[in-house]
């Protein structure tokens, strides 16, 4: 896109692109802004996503966005792959973004699934050769799972394009990994939309997303303007809610986390609702590395009297990050939080819930690459029916868990030091990507 002029060059077939939604009062506002009037449906794992997703996908007329940080190629992944190449010969204008490190093995297959086809592939940050990876930017990873089918019905949540029973590092698996997706309809699918739009004319023609914001700002809805339509939002219990939606079954917000406007907005969302719990706090997370104030506001929140409850890696898929995790669990457990382990499969869920009318799924773990590095997004409800039915799915993965009470923990200055030393890692690696300051 021309950041100058707001307008998009041509696609490589000839086909303009088309235009991007303007109204960005979700992106300048400095918290979750909520709207009426949505439909939100959890899925689990891709044994429920896929088969919902290629059902739009085969209903659509206009335009299909998409997404996403793993597309493999397996038969999982070639069913998704077909369903976009069938939209495209129909004449749907299918667009399909996928991270250069995450899809990096099947990016040859998914060239010649799509040959002819008219789905239009990009790449997020390709890794063209090994120097890539010298490159600080090339930390930063699309690690957003987006799909949107004619601006009408949106898919956000943590699960890649891949078998639910295939880990790329340990191959076949007994049982399916443990993931979460979401199906939305209604005015929240509008930022879902415009967010896989800008990051797929990023990776298309060069420019950073936090610029394709910007043009989209510039050309459709001024700065000033914008700050205008704030006017209209009235604040409910520290949560924006749109004044024109209308009142609805089910409260929604999407929120992502980029490296302009939006750096700590996700992480912002889980700390405004722990300050607000009262009875009860269920995080699931793979990989478990959070700041201080992170941390400070699950301590707060048990002095209240809150229940705390995380459910983290029983399989640990890769060890640095179990390492990171398990150095937390002296401090945590001191301080009355409720630590299991599951058990049953791999865990990839990102997913979490407050009291009885809060709850999030999406991409972003609890670790320093999705909280400062890593696009993400997840979806915010604001729904008692919708917060019970997650729970549900929780105390189901709890009780395949083991709770931690005596964590098998190194002692004395042997643990002074696995600890000092993930502290380290996480410093250096936040420096080389150009992050600095206290986490």
């Amino acid at each position: 896109m021309d950041v100058r002029t707001g307008e998009a060059p041509p696609a490589p077939s000839g086909r303009p692109a088309p235009a991007l939604h303007h109204d960005l009062r979700w992106y300048e506002h400095p918290r979750a802004l909520f709207s009426g009037g949505n439909r939100v449906r959890l899925l689990r794992g891709g044994d429920q996503m896929f088969p919902a997703m290629c059902e739009a996908i085969a209903r659509a007329q206009a335009e299909v966005w998409f997404a996403t940080y793993i597309f493999h190629h397996d038969a999982a992944a070639k069913a998704v792959a077909d369903a976009l190449a069938g939209a495209a010969r129909r004449g749907v204008d299918v667009h399909v973004v996928v991270d250069g490190f995450g899809s990096l093995e099947a990016l040859d297959t998914l060239r010649r699934w799509w040959a002819g086809s008219g789905v239009r592939l990009a790449v997020f940050r390709p890794l063209e050769s090994w120097r890539a990876l010298l490159q600080p930017e090339h930390l930063r990873r699309l690690h957003q799972k987006l799909c949107v089918v004619d601006g009408e019905v949106g898919y956000v949540g943590g699960i890649n394009v891949i078998d639910d029973r295939h880990d790329l590092r340990h191959g076949p698996t007994d049982e399916p990994r443990l993931d979460y997706a979401v199906e939305v309809a209604g005015p929240v699918v509008a930022p879902v939309l415009q967010t896989a739009q800008a990051v797929w004319h990023r990776a298309s023609f060069g420019h950073e997303w936090s610029d394709q914001m910007l043009a989209v700002a510039r050309s459709g809805a001024p700065l000033a303007r914008v700050r205008s339509m704030l006017r209209e939002v009235r604040i409910v219990a520290g949560d924006s809610v749109l004044a024109d939606s209308p009142d609805a079954p089910m409260l929604a917000a999407f929120v992502v986390r980029d490296n302009l406007r939006q750096r700590r907005a996700i992480e912002r969302s889980y700390i405004d609702a722990f300050r607000r719990a009262r009875t009860r706090i269920d995080l699931v997370s793979p990989y478990f590395y959070p700041g201080r104030v992170f941390r400070r506001t699950l301590r707060d929140a048990v002095r209240r009297g809150v229940r705390v409850r995380l459910l983290l890696q029983g399989k640990v898929d890769y060890r640095i990050a179990g390492m990171a995790a398990r150095s937390l669990y002296t401090e945590l457990l001191s301080r009355g939080v409720h630590i299991h382990e599951y058990q049953a499969a791999f865990l990839h869920a990102k997913v979490a819930l407050v009291d009885d009318d809060w709850a999030t799924v999406g991409s972003s773990n609890i670790d320093p690459m999705s909280l400062l590095l890593n696009l993400e997004a997840n979806v915010i409800v604001r729904d008692q029916g919708f917060t019970r039915e997650l729970a549900g799915e929780i105390e189901r993965a709890v009780a395949a868990s083991r709770e931690v009470t005596h964590p098998a923990l190194p002692r004395g200055w042997w643990a002074v030091l696995q600890r000092g030393f993930v502290a380290w890692v996480a410093r250096t690696y936040l420096r080389v990507a150009g992050i600095g300051g206290r986490y």
